[in-house]
């Protein structure tokens, strides 16, 4: 999610599963549900940000879920109608950051922010 050339992370609260993890936005796909109509719902339950545009499939990755079960992360490009206010649900802590730095996220969301980055979307 981008809002004037930065991204928003996320912090997982300390006593969750991986506490203390920054990642992007996300959530599960409810049966019988879109993939658009749950990453609209998923950032608006965790963020309360609204989706005004969804820019384009960024790739995905594989992961093992809190309850253990293989899950897969599929990651886009979405523009906020607005950036604030962000009103976290299941996050500590967020951050609006820029690209170009250092980010605190594991080697699979950089893979994502790498390839968004070469969009050209970014700037």
């Amino acid at each position: 999610m981008q809002s004037q050339g930065e991204i928003l992370l996320l912090r997982r609260p300390a006593d969750d599963f991986m506490g203390g993890l920054w990642e992007l936005p996300s959530g599960k796909v409810e049966p019988g549900e879109a993939l658009y109509a749950a990453l609209i719902r998923e950032v608006k339950e965790e963020t309360g940000l609204d989706v005004s545009t969804i820019q384009h499939y960024l790739g995905s990755f594989d992961y093992t879920s809190g309850s253990g079960k293989p899950s897969r992360q599929f990651n886009f490009a979405v523009d906020v109608a607005r950036a604030k206010p962000v009103v976290l649900q299941e996050h500590d802590v967020y951050q609006w950051a820029r690209l170009d730095g250092e980010l605190p996220v594991t080697d699979a969301v950089k893979t994502v922010l790498k390839a968004y980055a070469e969009t050209g979307q970014a700037d």
